[in-house]
């Protein structure tokens, strides 16, 4: 069995072909894993409890059978310090049943269910087939937390297996905040128990070949990354010295603002390895020189990718976007999988002025990284220029999944939606620039353009329709389809109506988000036109008063374009006057009108030779003659 085991590992190692291998060591342990979910606590301080991953392992009775010394002594603990008050999450989640902790013995995570040696280096060894199998992320370490917890649970382990179970915790937890303290606590005692002389070779020997435990030098420099990524970069420092892992002594260096010292070393180096072109690139790292890394391709013959991403950067950030981009295809030619290579390929060609190879960067960055948002954006903007409106909207979703809180995206991405022909999701796009901006940043020119759609859609609507007959009868005579089926295309008028008045809602109450935060004139005029397609001429008349009255001033008169604009809407609004008065037969809209458009015409004598002017005189006269035809005798 342990053989299966230890198998089944070189083939995750070396291949994806071992997973008929796990079957087997599984089913020669008398084991059957699966995972379910059970309600529980995960943090001190929660109190409702949530469903929690936990590992149920059903076991056979013949499981003991044929092991090798599986017996496993309680007393064998890793030294160090007290986890409990590390981190305020649990090492394994309390799982609530019913009001009480009592569950069955084969569940794993929240209670010790007992294992054997052999069937904890099963799961273990699952554990790693989760890590090799899935891609890097979040999601990978909740995958892999119930094995560890089911480990975790154990009243006791051997010592091998329990210090690869707390390798496998520390990678995971080192890459969340609430818990990087404590993987580094953990990681201190894993290497202090590792020195320590016990307990002795007899008691580590069990299981090291049945489990991945890497090897001394890789759990130091594991160590030491840790470190550094709390913050600990001077104990770092210490750990790197001791393995020789210069690079990464440099980086501490650098992170220590000890230029002088990490110049001192590279050169020390250098004089022991001169045609080491890592070495001459750390050096061009530290003293920002462009001749350290023409050195590194010197000796690398041309072949130093990293010494030609440098030179990019560099270009890059000196404006030769034309040799950064040449630099960038050099040096991508040579490591091809370098995401980030590809995305700043793509920024070079972009401010070259050279569309297409920007296009193929970005793309290029998408496919090694499908969740660059930023690519997929800067695909998008460059379909737009390209004129190409349904690629670019495609390409605006994909970013919006991975880059939420970008209102310029959002907005973008409103403009071309309304474009190919989405306008729910061009209004839907609108409110979320409007909620993250405050109110503060709206596209009015878009939500005329919307507004006018939804006004020609309002004006052509069909004649209602009684039954199938009428509706046949109206249907065009080369149209077989619907002469068929009727009925199909009556549902489909239906749709198109509560489409055209749901679209029609949801911009009102977006216009009405905007008024209620800012008095632009803009603004009370699509409002003013909102109301009157929804048929309510007292609200538009109400809308297009405060219209009028937000674009008066002193700069009213001195300013051509906006009296022009104000012409307009006091059109509209006298228009509006007149529609009232002959729904309802009042004088009194009409006198306000005639009222309005005399003081109008006096005071915008200096325009007298605009359009507007022109317009508005015949306003008045019009609505001279039905105040005329109201007082004539019929």
């Amino acid at each position: 069995m342990c053989l299966f085991n230890n198998r089944e590992i070189l083939k995750t190692l070396y291949s994806h072909s071992g997973r008929l291998d796990f079957e087997s060591a599984e089913l020669a342990a008398g084991l059957q894993l699966s995972v379910t979910g059970i309600l529980g606590l995960r943090t001190v301080h929660q109190v409702e409890p949530k469903a929690q991953m936990i590992l149920v392992a059903n076991t056979s009775s013949k499981s003991g059978s044929g092991d090798i010394n599986t017996s496993i002594d309680p007393d064998i603990q890793l030294t160090g310090q007290d986890l409990s008050e590390a981190s305020d999450i649990f090492m394994t989640p309390k799982l609530i049943e019913n009001g009480t902790n009592d569950f069955g013995k084969n569940e794993c995570g929240g209670v010790a269910s007992t294992l054997t040696a052999v069937q904890q280096a099963v799961v273990l060894a699952q554990c790693l087939l989760i890590e090799k199998g899935s891609p890097h992320g979040e999601m990978q370490g909740w995958d892999m937390a119930p094995y560890i917890e089911a480990i975790d649970s154990q009243k006791s382990s051997h010592f091998i297996l329990k210090c690869f179970c707390n390798v496998l915790r520390i990678r995971w937890e080192s890459t969340r905040s609430r818990t990087k303290v404590r993987a580094l606590q953990m990681m201190d005692n894993l290497v202090e128990s590792i020195h320590k002389p016990s307990p002795g070779v007899p008691l580590r020997l069990p299981f090291c070949y049945a489990v991945y435990i890497p090897t001394i030098p890789a759990l130091r420099k594991q160590y030491g990354e840790i470190l550094v990524s709390c913050g600990l970069i001077g104990q770092a420092l210490k750990v790197f010295e001791g393995l020789e892992l210069w690079d990464n002594v440099i980086y501490c260096y650098s992170k220590l603002e000890k230029k002088a010292a990490a110049v001192e070393l590279i050169k020390k180096q250098l004089s022991r390895a001169p045609n080491d072109p890592k070495l001459w690139c750390s050096l061009g790292d530290i003293t920002h020189s462009d001749a350290c890394y023409e050195k590194a391709l010197e000796v690398s013959n041309d072949r130093s990718a990293r010494a030609k991403r440098s030179l990019a950067y560099n270009a890059y950030g000196r404006g030769e976007y034309e040799k950064s981009k040449i630099l960038w295809e050099s040096a991508l030619a040579l490591n091809s999988l370098y995401s980030n290579g590809w995305f700043a390929l793509g920024a070079a060609a972009l401010k070259s002025r050279d569309i297409e190879k920007a296009l193929d960067g970005f793309t290029r960055a998408v496919q090694l990284d499908p969740e660059n948002g930023e690519a997929w954006n800067n695909i998008a903007c460059l379909h737009m220029v390209k004129k190409k409106n349904k690629e670019s909207f495609i390409a605006f979703k994909e970013a919006l999944k991975y880059k939420r809180d970008s209102w310029q995206m959002w907005e973008n991405y409103s403009n071309v939606a309304f474009d190919v022909g989405n306008t729910g999701q061009a209004l839907e796009a609108i409110k979320m620039v409007l909620n993250m901006t405050n109110n503060k940043r709206n596209d009015v020119e878009l939500l005329e353009k919307i507004m006018q759609y939804l006004e020609e859609r309002t004006s052509i609507r069909l004649p209602a329709v009684n039954n199938v007959d009428d509706l046949s009868i109206q249907t065009s005579s080369d149209s077989l389809v619907d002469s068929v089926n009727p009925s199909g295309n009556a549902e489909q008028t239906a749709g198109q109506l509560r489409e055209n008045e749901h679209l029609v809602e949801f911009l009102g109450k977006i216009i009405q988000q905007i008024v209620r935060s800012e008095s632009r004139p803009e603004s009370w005029g699509l409002y003013a036109r909102w109301h009157r397609m929804k048929g309510d001429l007292t609200m538009c008349c109400e809308a297009l008063l405060k219209q009028v009255r937000s674009y008066q001033g002193s700069d009213l008169w001195k300013d051509r374009d906006r009296f022009k604009s104000f012409a307009q809407a006091s059109l509209d609004l006298c228009k509006v006057y007149m529609d009232i008065s002959s729904s309802t037969n009042s004088r009194r809209e009409l006198l306000t009108a005639e009222m309005h458009l005399k003081n109008t015409l006096r005071q915008a004598g200096t325009f007298s030779d605009t359009e507007e002017f022109r317009n508005l005189e015949t306003c008045l006269d019009e609505v001279k003659m039905k105040l005329q035809a109201e007082i004539t005798p019929s």
